[in-house]
């Protein structure tokens, strides 16, 4: 590690194997601690460069136990949180209401990192067993169209490095990578992130890493979802586009939630809770009694979940399909039939 070490020192980008190679020994356990910090803080200082993103994620993915997410084209929502904006799960919620209009959701997840309440910890709540390993998750795939993949159990070599982030912490790369390393390889995601600048780099790190078609987003109010109380800017890469007449990259669009047809809210209107709290108020979009703020969220970040999946034509279709999806009980029924076949293993 020392000649990275030297390298960003002298400030100097390292080249993407040179990336790999010191990723490959943080991964391996081969380096130091004082050298992972090391390395850690400077490339937090300096600004990580867009090779090394990559060549980190390319090896963090290599060190993943992988998952079968079957013929389909399995999607992902997820975002680096950190936005401490105190929100509920919009992302979970909207990767049932995209189960619920048909999209296979790998939905790669951990517990808490921006609120009281991560994805586990509400699905947990719910009912659902997230202590699923490689074939329970691909029971419930291929049962349900639906599995949550529990960050821990598929990243064994990030125990060699977790000491390290804990003790320093601060925000460091290893925060963005985690949405961009999904063990299903799923090549359609809807990413957030903690602030625009990630967002790009987010999805021009997935473009180069093979991914066909990504959204990543970033709110003005902070939030790494759609917003409904700000616009919220937008980075897609789409290579499986209908339209070729469109250029693939697409930096920096903004979204409008009024465009969509849901209101604007204001971000009190979003909050969330421990687990319990987030449990039912992912209940209540589900089954239909929730018709304010919290289910229009969803119902927009589902929207994009399902224009990354390509099963429709245009987001007013998307949009379509994600109200069906809750007035239909399609969404409520996933979450029934996912927490029953995660007990089935």
């Amino acid at each position: 590690m020392k000649q990275f070490l030297q390298t960003i020192a002298d400030g100097r980008d390292l080249q993407r194997e040179e990336a790999r190679e010191a990723m490959r020994q943080m991964m391996q356990g081969d380096a130091e601690p004082e050298h992972v910090a090391a390395f850690l803080l400077g490339l937090r200082s300096r600004g990580e460069a867009i090779q090394e993103l990559v060549g980190f994620t390319e090896v963090m993915r290599e060190f993943a136990v992988s998952v079968d997410a079957g013929a389909s084209d399995a999607i992902d929502l997820c975002g680096t949180g950190g936005d401490d904006a105190g929100t509920f799960n919009i992302s979970t919620a909207a990767a049932l209401v995209a189960a619920g209009a048909g999209a296979t959701v790998a939905k790669h997840g951990n517990r808490s990192v921006s609120s009281d309440c991560g994805s586990a910890d509400v699905l947990e709540a719910l009912g659902v067993k997230i202590d699923l390993r490689k074939d329970g998750v691909e029971h419930c795939l291929e049962e349900v169209g639906i599995a949550f993949l529990f960050a821990p159990y598929f990243h064994p070599a990030m125990r060699h490095v977790m000491p390290v982030r804990r003790a320093l912490g601060v925000r460091t790369f290893f925060n963005v990578l985690g949405p961009l390393c999904n063990p299903a390889g799923v090549e359609r995601q809807l990413v957030g992130a903690f602030s625009a600048s990630v967002a790009q780099q987010m999805m021009r790190i997935l473009a180069e890493t093979g991914s066909r078609h990504v959204c990543a987003v970033h709110s003005r109010d902070g939030l790494d979802e759609v917003s409904l109380s700000a616009p919220t800017a937008l980075f897609e890469h789409n290579t499986a586009r209908r339209n070729t007449d469109e250029p693939a990259t697409q930096d920096g669009r903004v979204i409008q939630p009024e465009v969509h047809g849901v209101r604007p809210a204001p971000l009190d209107d979003l909050q969330g809770g421990d687990k319990e709290t987030n449990a039912r108020i992912l209940k209540s979009i589900l089954d239909g009694s929730e018709e304010g703020a919290p289910r229009d969220v969803v119902l927009l970040n589902a929207a994009y979940a399902l224009h990354v999946s390509g099963r429709f034509d245009g987001l007013d279709e998307c949009t379509e399909a994600a109200h069906q999806s809750i007035a239909s009980g399609a969404a409520l029924q996933k979450l029934d039939a996912l927490a029953e076949a995660s007990h089935d293993v």
